[in-house]
């Protein structure tokens, strides 16, 4: 894990190498790590998720974003999910609210990462 601070901001990124993130444990993991390094962000890249994140009807991303929710702690996805959003109306409702609420991110590059946490 990468740690690093904006605008007042502590973040954890995960590496663009490893498996893919996609279980309740995986979720808890994050968290954990978040915790440990006195986090207030976890940025995920879009690449390490598996796919299942991004099909809503699978509950993963939901399970993602509350866990993070109840600790108050920040998700942000980072990178290029346009095929995915050209696959689902459901998704792009999805991304385009939790972006417009702000608490969450889906943001395309680590450059729209820094800009949105510096914006806070």
């Amino acid at each position: 894990m990468q740690h690093y601070e904006i605008n007042g901001v502590n973040v954890i990124e995960c590496p663009l190498d490893g498996p893919l993130l996609g279980s309740s444990r995986d979720a808890s993991d994050l968290l954990g790590e978040a915790f440990g390094a006195d986090a207030d962000v976890v940025a995920i890249p879009a690449t390490r998720l598996a796919p299942d994140f991004f099909n809503l009807r699978s509950g993963l991303a939901g399970e993602f974003f509350q866990k993070m929710q109840n600790y108050q702690r920040r998700l942000v996805i980072v990178g290029d999910i346009s095929a995915y959003l050209a696959r689902s109306s459901a998704l792009r409702d999805f991304v385009g609210e939790t972006n417009r609420i702000g608490n969450h991110l889906f943001v395309v590059d680590q450059a729209a990462l820094q800009a949105a946490l510096a914006a806070k």
